[in-house]
């Protein structure tokens, strides 16, 4: 019965909020699960770089005017290789890219 209650508070807390703190409680919630992210990133039609193992991408902040920049970031695997797994040498980065420019797909890996 106590679940039952708390899950219709939470479905009336989400109901009253805006899109965006939606998406942010989303967020915070995979924050806590993990996820497996890929992000490829393309020049044109090309896969030029792929990224393993994200846990999230972020939108960069401002320290002082709090307002959102033009770009993401996270931490992943470099996938040198591009097979979706992380092989003997390939490491751990912190990689940006602009949301302007930049032509990427991220979503769950398959395997």
């Amino acid at each position: 019965m106590k679940n039952l209650i708390m899950a219709g508070i939470i479905t009336v807390f989400l109901m009253g909020c805006t899109q965006e703190t939606q998406n942010q409680f989303t967020r915070n919630i995979q924050n806590w699960t993990g996820t497996n992210g890929v992000l490829d990133i393309y020049a044109g039609d090309k896969l030029v770089k792929r990224f393993i193992k994200v846990d999230k991408l972020s939108t960069a902040y401002g320290t002082q005017d709090k307002t959102p920049r033009s770009y993401r970031f996270g931490y992943g695997y470099m996938d040198d290789n591009q097979n979706l797994k992380v092989d003997a040498g390939e490491k751990k980065v912190y990689f940006e890219f602009s949301d302007f420019s930049t032509n990427y797909i991220f979503y769950e890996n398959p395997e």
